[in-house]
This record gives structure tokens, C-alpha cells and sequence, in this order.
């Protein structure tokens, strides 16, 4: 399973040279450090705008500039953000994401920390399900060539568990091939927009598994 900054159209291009397209295996850790909503959202955030202060995530994410702080020293401590020095003053510090992506591909470590792994595919879940809600809601002033462009789709499939995991990887593949959403990306062309492409593959294990 991964959980990756987001994509954007076109094919991919070098990014801006000072930004290196890191990504992070959590490990038990990094997991339990990410086992909150309000933590996942503000790597989030880093990793799409840039650099930040707690009081402007704050304002993006709904909560107190206290509550901003606390969570971003925890994942300070995690390894998953770390201040600029540069820009910080007496008053109030900036923020910056360490790496680009996270990934949570073990599933033996979800067998040894169950209620961490619980709380983070949550958290993540939760941070789609808005982002969906968001788009939905701007529809109607969003431009007609954009409009067009958002795809809600569902496609029930019966397949193997090797099938599932294959799948999952020709989907990642074909999203590698486009532009990364990184600040200060290079070489975009002036049209383009962030694109969230968030995809799901849901087993449904409760339902009938074999065929009528």
C-alpha cells in the first residue's frame, strides 16, 4: 500500500533541482507518528504548497495554531518534517516535508502494531474522502474544461489476490509516467492545474467470492 504526494498531467519532468523526489517506508515508528488525522494532513499540505508556518496550517486545516505546533514537533521527532532555520523568527517557525511520498507496503508490520496501522489508513482514508467532497463542492463555478476532466468511476471486479496486487501495480506505473505536484516544479506548462488522482482497491470479503 502507498499513500504518495499527489500527480499531475502530462508526462513527467524533472522537477525543480533543489527538490529531490524522496519517499519514506514507514516503519513502526513513522507509523504510530502518523496515526493522526490532523499529522497526516499537515505532510500533506508540506509536501503540496511548501514551506509553512503553523498559523497558515492552521487556518487551512480548521484548528488552533497551538495544536499545529504540537503535531508538527511530533513528526519533527518521526523524521517526517524539520524547520527552516532560514525563515523562522523569534515568533513563529517554518515548517518543510523531509520527503515527497509515504509508503506502507508491510504487512507484518500492521500485524505487530494494529491499532497504529488502524488509525493511519484511517487518517488517509479520511483525507480522500475530503479531498473527493472538496471537488464535488467546487463544481459548479470550476471551468468547463476542468469539469470534464473529474472521474468518479467504480469498477466491480472479481479477481485473485496476484490479480488485485498486479493491478494496483500497472495503476501506480501509469501514474509515474505523469508530472509530479512538487513546489516549484519545472519546465510546467501554464494551463496546468493540481490533479488529486487517488485510486482504490477495495477487497470485499464479505460478499460472495465465486461466481454464479
Amino acid at each position: 500500500m502507498t499513500e504518495t504526494a499527489a500527480g499531475g498531467s502530462e508526462r513527467a519532468q524533472q522537477p525543480h533541482p533543489e527538490i529531490e523526489l524522496t519517499s519514506v517506508v514507514l516503519d513502526a515508528k513513522g507509523l504510530r507518528a502518523l496515526a493522526h488525522p490532523v499529522r497526516v494532513q499537515l505532510v500533506g499540505l508540506l509536501r503540496k504548497h511548501g514551506p509553512s508556518t503553523p498559523t497558515r496550517l492552521a487556518e487551512r486545516l480548521g484548528v488552533n495554531s497551538g495544536t499545529a505546533s504540537y503535531h508538527l514537533r511530533q513528526l519533527g521527532a518521526a523524521g517526517f518534517v524539520e524547520e527552516v532555520p532560514e525563515r523562522g523568527n523569534a515568533r513563529e517557525r517554518w515548517w518543510r516535508a523531509v520527503h515527497q511520498s509515504t509508503e506502507f507496503n508491510d504487512p507484518s508490520l500492521a500485524d505487530r502494531e494494529p491499532e497504529a496501522a488502524q488509525a493511519y489508513l484511517q487518517s488517509v482514508a479520511a483525507a480522500h474522502t475530503l479531498r473527493t467532497q472538496q471537488t464535488v463542492n467546487d463544481l459548479p463555478t470550476m471551468p468547463r474544461e476542468w469539469r470534464g476532466t473529474v472521474n468518479l468511476s467504480s469498477w466491480p471486479l472479481r479477481l485473485t489476490p496476484d490479480e488485485a496486487a498486479a493491478l494496483s501495480g500497472e495503476l501506480e506505473a501509469v501514474l509515474s509516467r505523469y508530472r509530479k505536484d512538487v513546489p516549484e516544479a519545472a519546465d510546467t506548462p501554464g494551463d496546468a492545474r493540481r490533479v488529486a488522482a487517488v485510486f482504490h482497491v477495495l477487497p470485499e470479503l464479505d460478499a460472495d467470492g465465486g461466481a454464479e
